[in-house]
């Protein structure tokens, strides 16, 4: 009778994920400011003008609900935590409308398949990343009831948040962020691109740079799952480094085909947790 018996690496345990948006100036000019016959370019900085205004830190952020994701990375890791397959959706068009229909058929798929098994990984992603793939799905009418009918449970569901884990649900502001936990393990973190940079980028046509950009924290954030549970107790420090180690090797062999990964891999530090 033939060995039944699975290969850990080969079963995905997780689905690492990581957006960036970019403004809806059209949907702004149609809901916030519809007499005004504005531009959507003009509607977008009318917006940001008064967002800038109205936050304490000066940030001209808008909400999620008039962003379009323009960029979706999803690293697959399997159950022994090693890396499967990373890829940014429609690359290399990047078209809004396809990186949705690519997200929720492939959550679909991976839910079916393997339900209790597998889990979406983000950081922050109850704040930003998944409310903003639902408002699309939402925008496009796209479907995927695995997903909906798992992830409206905030604390046994299908999705689990990072940021949530850390900040025992938002308990306090996790100062630094996904930035700061990556460079406290020696990870690249943020590097020449910033998350406030991104609308420009794009209205010069830099989809490629954005997708990089999204693909790096999505790396950032596979090594901060990776720590975290060390923490919980499912990994130990040594195993977790022999996962960091793997990633490495396997990142190295790729990229050739996915050359921005060299940037990624020259700013990799070591582990070195002071005092």
């Amino acid at each position: 009778m033939p060995d039944q018996t699975i290969d850990p690496s080969a079963v995905p345990a997780y689905l690492v994920i990581d957006n960036e948006s970019v403004p809806d100036g059209r949907l702004l000019a149609t809901v916030k400011y519809p007499d005004e016959d504005l531009t959507p370019e003009e509607a977008v900085a009318r917006a940001q003008e008064e967002a800038r205004e109205a936050s304490k830190r000066g940030s001209d952020f808008l909400p999620v609900t008039f962003q379009i994701p323009v960029a979706t990375c999803v690293l697959r890791v399997g159950a022994d935590f090693s890396l499967q397959s990373l890829s940014c959706l429609d690359a290399p068009q990047f078209r809004p409308r396809k990186i949705v229909e690519a997200f929720w058929s492939g959550v679909a798929h991976y839910c079916k398949e393997y339900r209790e098994r597998i889990r979406l990984v983000t950081f922050n992603g109850r704040g930003f990343d998944v409310p903003l793939l639902e408002m699309a799905a939402f925008r496009y009418g796209v479907g995927c009831k695995e997903h909906f009918l798992s992830s409206r449970r905030r604390y046994d569901g299908w999705h689990l948040d990072l940021m949530d884990w850390m900040t025992n649900f938002n308990a306090y502001r996790l100062v630094g962020g996904l930035n700061l936990l990556s460079k406290l393990l020696g990870k690249p973190g943020k590097m020449n691109v910033q998350g406030d940079m991104v609308y420009q980028m794009f209205r010069e046509g830099r989809l490629q740079e954005i997708n990089d950009y999204c693909m790096f924290d999505t790396l950032d954030t596979y090594f901060v799952l990776l720590r975290t549970r060390v923490l919980s107790g499912e990994l130990t420090l040594e195993k977790e480094h022999e996962a960091v180690n793997r990633a490495r090797v396997w990142l190295e062999e790729r990229v050739r085909e996915t050359p921005a990964l060299g940037q990624y891999l020259e700013n990799w530090g070591s582990w070195e947790p002071w005092p």
